[in-house]
């Protein structure tokens, strides 16, 4: 019985999510429900209504917080060069915010509570009002406490001034999401307690006995020795998993089979987001190759592939084409391989195709620990990875964790609506934030750039640059102290981004990776940085602590870029999980590891215990967020505030 209704809860229900309140202004419904869709706004004026709405998903009815009674909320399609009016009412009982993601704009109209505005009020109307700078494929979300959790958030489409460069016969939208019936904070509390309470993938007898008959028994005790000396769940990918989750394909469970109409020879562009809170996603398409167009809006090289992995915060435009009149399954599965969301291609309504079975649960490897690639369990192919670095094992202590202090407040990293509006205006006295003396370089991961340095500019003298971080020699690795809120360290982090990441590693498919990925017409800035700054993502995974260089929000001051100039961001991954970093108002020009411009995105995905840079132009002045695109990481710490200036 147990096993049904969890079956019943990962499925969803058939009819997808209905709600039991009609759309805001027009009185409570009957007794019937209705599915909900959302629709497509078009044009320069929007009228947004934020709400309180039930809704279904899985045969018990929740409380949602819908976007003109809808989840998703509506799309908005808008037109490069356009000044766009978008009047946003909160309905709520709380206050709210929308952030438009990945699009430039003044930073009076980011929408982040307390960093750019100071939040829309119960029953008051906001109205955003810029000029659409550029096209493609984006998304808007909330940036207030869980309410991305519960429903709000919507797709953007955003069509060229002149001829799209990327024809297509057909355009669908694909907006992944995942849905809890449980309150957020619940889920947040629990991960506080225990991070691993969501994980039903622990090692167990029958996966011990599987190694011994694969491995042999020596290297079998030797795997699971290696992972109890550290503490260390190999298994862990997910914060939250199936067992709570239920994945949605634009509102819609997998058992409604949300249907976009294509017919026979047709070119179909598809424009993929991951709209989820904490889901990363690896969606394949079984029967028909795709064709990667954009990425984060910004056109790219077409590469083909069979499937790719999309971290939250993400898009991706892939075009397909449809060989004939059979239906065809887009299938979404979660990183942790416990549940899925799909969709169906198909010339009709109603018509289906096979769901494929989801991909094993393999352990994380050695190179997923910062190690080399050594082969401990899911070791990645030779042929994607540098070579191995075995002398990252000697004199590795990976148990010197210090009891964790008391007293941090829950919230505390994003909720800054206690922050005067003086304090989130770029004449507040910024400069002088605590901590934040870019003049002299002392600021935590800052880096100068001078002709002398080597061919990636880096000034090697020595320096001090925050606790247990030596800066002589290369600043990428230094290594900083375990402690309260950093349990592990990338001793040996690799700089690879032809790695396409735990469980994609050698599965017989070709996986996007970032190196495939190239922007049309090169880099808008083609100056060279003239300093680096060099953060670490760490974290105390069993505590649920995260943040920048083990700082909290809380605990550190802002970062600041000075008004025009080219900056490269160095980000070190300490941590055994993935971290969608998003920088707000300014694109992130990702470097291969020559330090060659690559790609153009606004949300950079950084694999476990892996390096990768990118260059900033910092061009919009003011206070931007930025922080890791995991909701309850970053409720957990992982945010900064930078300031342009």
């Amino acid at each position: 019985m147990l096993l049904r209704s969890r079956r019943r809860f990962v499925q969803g229900l058939a009819v997808g999510g209905v709600a039991t309140a009609f759309a805001i202004g027009t009185g409570p419904a009957s007794a019937a429900t209705h599915p909900m869709q959302s629709e497509v706004l078009r044009g320069t004026e929007f009228d947004l209504v934020i709400s309180d709405t039930p809704m279904n998903f899985t045969g018990t009815t929740r409380r949602t917080t819908s976007v003109n009674g809808t989840i998703p909320g509506p799309t908005l399609r808008m037109r490069e060069g356009d000044v766009v009016t978008i009047r946003v009412t909160n309905r709520l009982q709380t206050s709210t915010s929308i952030h438009w993601h990945g699009l430039l704009l003044p930073f009076e109209m980011d929408g982040v509570p307390g960093i750019s505005f100071p939040g829309i009020a119960p029953g008051e109307t906001f109205t955003y009002r810029f000029k659409v700078q550029q096209n493609g494929t984006y998304w808007y979300h909330s940036h207030t406490k869980f309410q991305e959790q519960t429903g709000l958030y919507g797709a953007i489409v955003i069509d060229p001034a002149n001829a799209d460069p990327i024809s297509s016969d057909r355009d669908h939208v694909l907006l992944l999401s995942d849905w809890t019936d449980s309150e957020p904070e619940f889920l947040y509390r629990r991960l506080k307690q225990e991070s691993d309470f969501f994980n039903f993938q622990m090692p167990t007898a029958g996966m011990f006995f599987r190694d011994v008959s694969q491995m042999g028994l020596g290297k079998a005790l030797e795997k699971r020795k290696m992972w109890n000396q550290m503490r260390m769940n190999p298994t862990d990918l997910g914060d939250v998993s199936g067992s709570t989750f239920t994945y949605l394909a634009n509102g819609a469970p997998p058992a409604a089979n949300w249907t976009a109409l294509v017919k026979s020879g047709e070119k179909v562009r598809l424009r993929i987001i991951n709209g989820s809170s904490t889901t990363i996603f690896d969606v394949r398409i079984p029967g028909l190759k795709m064709t990667v167009v954009s990425a984060d809006g910004q056109q790219v090289e077409p590469v083909e592939v069979d499937e790719f992995r999309i971290s939250v915060a993400e898009t991706y435009d892939v075009v397909v084409h449809i060989p004939d009149e059979n239906a065809y399954t887009i299938f979404a599965q979660s990183i942790d391989r416990t549940g899925y969301t799909r969709a169906t291609l198909a010339p009709r309504k109603g018509m289906a195709a096979p769901v494929p079975e989801m991909d094993p649960k393999t352990w994380l490897a050695m190179v997923d620990m910062g190690m080399g690639d050594m082969d401990m369990g899911g070791t990645p192919p030779k042929t994607q990875l540098p070579a191995p670095d075995h002398s990252a094992m000697q004199g590795m202590d990976m148990s010197s964790t210090k009891p964790m202090q008391s007293g941090s407040p829950p919230n505390a990293a994003h909720d800054m609506s206690s922050m005067t509006n003086k304090a989130a205006m770029p004449d507040s006295g910024h400069s002088s934030m605590p901590g934040m003396d870019m003049s002299s370089g002392k600021n935590a991961g800052e880096m100068n750039m001078s002709k002398e340095s080597d061919k990636r500019g880096m000034d090697m003298a020595p320096k001090k640059n925050g606790p247990g971080m030596d800066m002589a020699g290369d600043k990428s690795m230094a290594v900083m102290d375990t402690g309260p809120s950093v349990d592990s360290r990338a001793m040996s982090p690799s700089s690879a981004l032809n790695d396409p990441g735990p469980r994609l590693r050698g599965n017989g498919r070709r996986v996007l990776t970032y190196s495939d990925l190239h922007s049309v017409g090169g880099p808008l800035d083609k100056r060279a940085p003239s300093r680096e700054i060099v953060m670490r993502l760490t974290g105390n995974m069993k505590r649920f602590v995260w943040g920048f260089d083990g700082k909290k929000f809380s605990e550190v001051g802002p970062v600041h870029f000075r008004y025009g100039e080219r900056v490269r961001i160095t980000l070190i991954n300490d941590s055994m999980m993935n971290h969608p970093i998003h920088l707000h108002g300014m694109f992130s020009d990702i470097e291969d590891e020559q330090g060659k411009f690559l790609v153009r995105k606004h949300t950079v995905n950084v694999q476990p215990s892996k390096k990768i840079s990118f260059l900033v132009t910092a061009d919009a002045p003011g206070q931007w967020a930025f922080h890791c695109h995991l909701l309850y990481h970053m409720e957990a710490g992982m945010f900064r505030m930078v300031v342009v200036s």
